[in-house]
């Protein structure tokens, strides 16, 4: 029997969540690729994403709520 290896999604940190958050610069994250976003809205779900072209950028707060990074 033949499995396929299970693709771990990008990293984002507890920590670089709550450094988003505490900043006050409106920052979200991309859950498909892991990059960065500025200018998101703190409850943003489902932006696109400059780097990836996916609809998987939240923001910072909405990350925490989310659990990301825990």
């Amino acid at each position: 029997m033949s499995t396929k290896p299970v693709k771990a999604g990008p990293v984002i940190t507890l920590d670089a969540i709550m450094e988003a958050c505490e900043s006050g610069d409106n920052m979200g994250f991309c859950l498909a690729c892991g990059a960065e976003a500025y200018g998101v809205e703190p409850d943003a779900r489902g932006y696109v994403c400059e780097g990836c072209g996916a609809r998987k950028v939240y923001g910072a707060e909405e990350c925490l709520i989310m659990g990301v990074g825990v």
